[in-house]
């Protein structure tokens, strides 16, 4: 069996690959757990050194990397670049901070005795990432994991293999131990035998709900530490006291980020109705001034979904939407057959029971709902599986504040868009995952907080 690059734009072969045999899932393996051996004992000045290292590797060759993130997946160039400057960021980020977040954590106990906790790192981790932020989703695993001393294997998502083994490529140019990062090009069922493999004593998930109960499960059976940071259908809510015009503009750019494919884009627009008209007659101005085009080129607004069936899959969301009730105000035109290509769309008068008000809709399609008052907008926001990340819109903050404490997510962001950021913990509720990524929080996921007590 063979993994493919193709350019969604294009519809274009870029490369193809072997799937890794059992020998080279093997020879990693070993590769990883020998390393990992000398790599937890590394100071943190010598494992600085070699993330900043990966940091300047990163923006040294910033468009090469950008290229291959918009030839893989379709990202418009701009955004790609943006990203790469991004994984750079965490690198520096945890190269300054792992040592103080990981530091020994004296306690003082009521008799008078002292103990301590160590944070120590496990092994081998595997991270098994998808295809809409090929290079962000995988350093903010990465940064953190290696700089506590562990060692990472990748499983990246099918279609970006080519960023895959360039990740690889990063690290081992920034001079890290070979070993330290692997990146394997491998099917679900070699997938679920690393997981079994006593060597690796991790896993972190980023991608679907199927995706991630699979990889829980498995990581469940054999007793292993996992953490999930799943789908999202993120609530953006516009009370009557908010900047509308602000809140518009800021709406579009957060529905309408990497086309829509985030986990963190805004999707489900609840708005009371004082405002509702003005709102979205703003919205739908600005929406209409994003400009479609080729993917490396510098103005283009938005190119294309990252596969076919991706936009296939959407437009029959949309559709049966439609059929239920809801109404289409912008787009909503079918893709050419096996083409990636997709249409802006605004829905608006979601019913219940349409696929628009309770699943994810990943990429260029926004729901907006008109309430009464506040209390019905929460409930609306809370009326949903999913937990990841919410924006809030009112010019009173002392407001905001009371109302983002009712709201079931991970992260609420007030008179901002939603967005990761490596001081910031990030990850979900309900179907949404758990567990926390960046920050001090994210650092110690995987690493062991032993407790030593001095009698």
């Amino acid at each position: 069996m063979s993994i493919q690059s193709i350019n969604p734009y294009t519809g274009k072969l870029l490369k193809e690959y072997d799937l890794y045999d059992e020998k080279q899932i093997e020879k990693a393996l070993s590769l990883g757990q020998q390393t990992f051996q000398g790599w937890r004992k590394e100071e943190f000045k010598k494992r600085k050194e070699l993330m900043l290292a990966a940091a300047a590797e990163l923006r040294e060759n910033q468009e090469e990397y950008a290229l291959l993130i918009t030839r893989e997946m379709g990202k418009v160039i701009q955004e790609s670049r943006a990203e790469i400057e991004k994984c750079a960021w965490v690198c520096e980020y945890y190269a300054e901070k792992a040592e103080e977040f990981l530091s020994a954590r004296a306690i003082s106990l009521p008799d008078g005795k002292k103990a301590k906790v160590l944070y120590q790192p496990l092994g081998i981790v595997l991270a098994v990432m998808p295809w809409n932020f090929p290079f962000w989703q995988v350093f903010r695993f990465a940064a953190p994991t290696l700089m506590a001393g562990n060692v990472g294997i990748l499983k990246h998502a099918s279609n970006v293999p080519q960023c895959s083994l360039a990740i690889q490529r990063v690290f081992e140019n920034a001079g890290f131990p070979k070993g330290t990062f692997q990146s394997l090009l491998i099917d679900s069922k070699a997938t679920n035998e690393l997981i079994a493999d006593p060597r690796v004593k991790a896993v972190t998930l980023t991608g679907s709900e199927k995706a991630g109960a699979a990889v829980a499960s498995s990581a469940g059976k054999h007793i292993k530490k996992s953490l999930l940071e799943l789908g999202g259908s993120d609530p953006f809510i516009v009370l009557e006291d908010a900047d509308v015009e602000k809140a518009a503009k800021t709406a579009v750019k957060a529905r309408m980020i990497n086309f829509g494919q985030s986990c963190i884009a805004a999707k489900r627009f609840i708005v009371v109705e004082e405002v509702f008209e003005s709102f979205l007659e703003a919205f739908t101005e600005e929406m209409k001034k994003l400009k479609p085009g080729n993917p490396e080129d510098d103005d283009a607004d938005f190119a294309c979904m990252a596969r076919p069936d991706l936009a296939k899959e959407l437009y029959e969301q949309v559709k049966k939407s439609e059929e239920a009730g809801a109404k289409i105000i912008l787009g909503g035109g079918k893709p050419a057959e096996g083409k990636a290509a997709f249409e802006p769309t605004i829905l608006i008068d979601i019913p219940k029971n349409s696929p628009a008000y309770s699943e994810e809709l990943f990429g260029p399609v926004a729901t907006i709902f008109r309430l009464k008052n506040e209390k019905e907008a929460i409930a609306l926001a809370n009326d949903s599986e999913f937990g990841l990340g919410g924006s809030l819109w009112s010019q009173n903050l002392n407001r905001a504040e009371t109302l983002a404490a009712q709201i079931e997510t991970g992260a609420v962001f007030i008179n901002s868009m939603t967005a990761s950021n490596p001081h910031l913990p990030f990850g979900g509720v309900k179907k949404s995952g758990y567990g926390r990524e960046l920050s001090q929080e994210g650092i110690r996921e995987f690493v062991n907080a032993k407790t030593v007590f001095l009698g």
